[in-house]
């Protein structure tokens, strides 16, 4: 289980990450791109990935990891509850999310 805090230092412990607001979310974006979001009152963070990468952490339990809905989802935008999914899997998917993202310089 991950408090918003711990959640804020996972994703900002990467190279060149800054955390800047993206409407009512905070987002954390490398060289300008957005590899995660994090809705503070909801305690719910959303990650981008492939459609493959999606569906291994949505198998991991579909009711705390969930595709958002709509287009986004199809998108590879992922749901995490951040209050009942382990911390490990949320920085293995953090890690992910942030290499798809980053430049070749940066990985």
């Amino acid at each position: 289980m991950v408090s918003v805090n711990t959640f804020r230092k996972m994703a900002t412990s990467f190279k060149e990450v800054e955390e800047l607001p993206h409407f009512d979310k905070t987002s954390f974006r490398v060289r300008k791109k957005i590899f995660s979001t994090l809705e503070v009152k909801r305690k719910r963070a959303c990650l981008k990935f492939t459609d493959m990468q999606q569906a291994d952490f949505i198998a991991y339990n579909s009711d705390i990891v969930y595709p958002v809905p709509g287009k986004w989802g199809k998108m590879g935008w992922t749901y995490f509850e951040l209050s009942k999914v382990p911390s490990s899997i949320v920085k293995d998917a953090l890690r992910i999310s942030y290499l798809d993202i980053a430049p070749k310089s940066l990985r």
